[in-house]
Formats: C-alpha cells, structure tokens, sequence
C-alpha cells in the first residue's frame, strides 16, 4: 500500500461517510411509513431524475458495461436503446394510473384486479430479481476495491454492506433520492476523466485508439441474424424492450419514484430525465471498456495473472494508470453508487414486504410496528445479499450475461400480467395463474 493507495482510499472513505451522514440527517425524519418508503410524496421532479440515474447505473455499469465491450463488443448495449421506445410508449399512461391506484406497493392492483396470490406472484418476482441485483451489485464493488487495492474481495464485500445496511436502515426513501442527485453529478465527472486518460496516454492519441477497435470490430453491435440460441441484435431488442416494459409498467423501484413526485407532470418530466441520462452513460461506459483493450492492444502492455475477467481489466488500469487522487475519485464514484443503488433496493424491498405481506398477516399492526418490521427487513435483505455477492465472487463467467439471465428468469412474467391486467377486460385469474405457471 504506497501512498497513492492511502490516499485514493482516503478520498473514498471521505465520500462514504458523507452520504451516510446525508442519511443520518434525514433520519430524523424518518417517523412513519409514508416518509419512509415514498418521502411523503414531495420529491422535485430535478431530483427524482438524477435519482433514476443513479438507480439504474450502479457497479454493473461501472464495471460490467467496460468488462463486456473489452471481452467482446457493444452488443450488450442494444438492450439499453429499447429504455426510451418503452418510456415513450407507457410513460404518459403509466404513471398517472399508478399515482392513482396504489398507495406504496405496485402490486396492490394485481391484488385487487386478480386476487391476492397474483400480488404475492409479483411481489416474490420482484424481490427475486432485485435481491439478485444487490447481490451482484456488492460483487462488482468488491471486484473492483481487489482489483485496485489488492484487499479481499469477501472482506471488501461484507464491509461494504454492513456501511449500506447501516445507512438504509436510518436513511428511508428521502436520503436515498438526496445522495443519489449527488451521485448523479460524480458519475460524469469520472467518466470524463476516464475517458481523457484512455484516448491520450496511447501514442497516437484517439485517432490510435479508435482506429485500432474499428479495425478488430469492437464497436459491434452483434449479428442481425434472427438465431434464438444467441445474443444476436433481434434477441437483445426483444429482450430489452420487455424487460424495461416490466421494469417502466411493475417494478417497485420505479413505481416507489413515481408516488414520491409532487404531480403526475414532475413525475413524468423526471422519469423523461432520469431515462435521458442513462443510455449515454452507458454508451460512455461502453466506450471506456473498447479505449482499455485499445490501450492494452496499442502499448503491448501485459496483464497480471491474476486478471482473470473481463471485468477486472478497467479497475486494474484505474490502479496502475489514474495519477493520484484521480483513481480514488473514480473510487469514490463506484462505491456512492453501490451504496445508492442497494439502499434503493432495500428500501423498496421492504415496502413490498411491509406492504404486501406483513399488513395481510396483521392487518391490526400499527404504522410504528410496520416502521420496524420495514427496518428489520432491510437489514435482512442486506446480510443475504453480502453473502450472495461472496458466492458470485467464486463464480465463473460474466458478470453482465448473468446478471441478465438472473434477472430476466425472475422477473419475466411481470410485465405481461401487468398488459393482461390493464389491456383486458375478459381476462381472470384462472387465465393469469396458467400464465404464471407458464412462465
């Protein structure tokens, strides 16, 4: 551990404790449910938009984006083109429904509209497929801290987790979206000082950096070739307009931002920003992982053996290549978004679990009692995901494949019972359970 090391840490160390102290700070108002879990509906529209984009790029982005056009090309971006053509299909229609229908769960209306076991249904689908994100998410931050620091990555994962358990619990919806507009802005500006170094330390600067992924394909986005069996472009639209069509029309974390606006409009305009933001970053992110294995194809530089992933290529140049300071920032940058992003999740994990489960066991229970159940299952949730992100650091593969397939067989099912539901009348709930077991 050279100096730089200690600073870089330094500065991460600085960074984590002030969004756990924006936590603690609204942690006083953190008294009831409806500040708990929807921030008693007063969000500005601004805010919610750099809380979407804080929500939707987390470590994955970081890390897995980057690791996957150096191992093989953009094709894995093609899903995130199909986020806009979803928010300008459903975004005008969807939110005023839900601001309408529901008070904190997305998943009160299957209730009503098909029975109690169709909301159980979508509440078990969603927390499978968000608890396997937070999983991943504690992976990648452990992946990366290995990576540039040379720590544990089990230790590094566990110790992360027990900081963002801590300010989850205290934090509630309000501290969540407030770090997550400062998050919002350090993303950009550790992007763009990626980027600066990777197109000018080559010799040649960008017109090397570029012409040398043009030539071996990198900025590909796949074959047009209609075969099932791969990722080919047909599969990655199918695949990413349903699965942001699930995400925009039954997912508890988005829903959660749509009841936090003050009006249906400031919902819309900050679901519009929020979506704005994120296909460039992720396009950037994209480019960052092509411009490092140009880096490596252009100076002949080798790797060290114990760089077995793709994903661990990009933290292992931030190490070796950021002057100082620089890479702590980036650092810094990765692990706010980590923490913003599972606290996100557990927050609206145990909306679903007071909301949907714990109000039909006791149905008496004071707001106080589902106050604390509401904290207990945040801390739950946040010791399984620690020792689901200890498992995925001894798997094998990439992080950004898996993490898709994960999440597409746990949550596939949501967006068409949400369409059977809200386009037809003659649907029931005999039709939606054949569907569900279908599915």
């Amino acid at each position: 551990m050279d100096n730089l090391r200690w600073l870089d840490l330094l500065i991460v160390l600085a960074y984590m404790c002030v969004m756990v102290g924006i936590g603690m700070w609204f942690s006083r108002r953190q008294t009831t449910t409806e500040s708990y879990f929807v921030a008693k509906r007063s969000v500005p529209s601004w805010a919610m938009g750099f809380s979407l984009l804080a929500t939707l790029i987390s470590s994955v982005t970081f890390i897995a984006y980057p690791g996957s056009a150096y191992g093989k090309d953009w094709s894995l971006l093609v899903p995130g083109f199909m986020l806009w053509a979803v928010l300008a299909l459903a975004g005008s229609v969807i939110i005023p429904f839900y601001r309408e229908e529901v008070g904190m769960s997305a998943y009160e209306y299957f209730g009503r509209r098909f029975g109690r076991p169709a909301r159980y249904y979508g509440s078990i689908a969603f927390t499978l497929s968000h608890f396997s994100k937070m999983g991943f998410v504690v992976y990648l931050l452990g992946l990366t801290i290995n990576s540039m620091t040379g720590w544990p990555v089990d230790a590094v994962i566990v110790i992360a987790a027990a900081v963002t358990i801590l300010y989850s619990v205290i934090g509630g919806l309000e501290a969540v979206i407030w770090t997550d507009v400062i998050q919002g802005f350090v993303i950009w500006v550790g992007v763009v000082i990626c980027l600066g170094y990777l197109l000018f330390l080559p010799a040649g600067g960008p017109a090397a950096v570029f012409g040398v992924a043009m030539e071996s394909h990198k900025f590909s986005f796949g074959s047009w070739t209609p075969d099932f069996t791969k990722q080919s472009i047909p599969v990655l639209i199918i695949y990413g307009f349903f699965w942001y069509g699930q995400r925009y029309v039954a997912d508890q974390t988005l829903v959660q931002r749509y009841l936090a606006a003050k009006t249906d409009r400031g919902a819309l305009k900050g679901i519009a920003l929020g979506a704005g933001l994120c296909v460039p970053v992720w396009t950037l992110f994209m480019l960052i992982g092509t411009c490092v294995w140009s880096f490596y194809k252009l100076t002949g530089e080798k790797l060290p053996s114990y760089i077995t992933k793709a994903d661990q290529v990009f933290p292992y140049f931030l190490a070796t290549h950021l002057p100082m300071g620089m890479a702590g920032l980036f650092m810094a940058s990765l692990s706010g978004s980590a923490m913003s992003l599972l606290a996100s999740d557990l927050n609206c994990l145990a909306a679903v679990g007071v909301e949907d489960f714990y109000k039909a066991l006791r149905p008496q229970a004071t707001d106080q009692a589902r106050l604390r159940v509401g904290k207990m299952i945040v801390a739950v949730f946040g010791t399984l995901a620690a020792g689901t992100g200890v498992l995925l650091a001894h798997a094998g593969g990439s992080a950004l494949s898996m993490w898709f397939t994960v999440s597409a067989i746990a949550s596939g099912g949501l967006a068409g019972m949400f369409l059977l539901a809200f386009l037809s009348s003659r649907a029931n709930k005999y039709g939606l359970y054949a569907g569900i077991a279908a599915c």
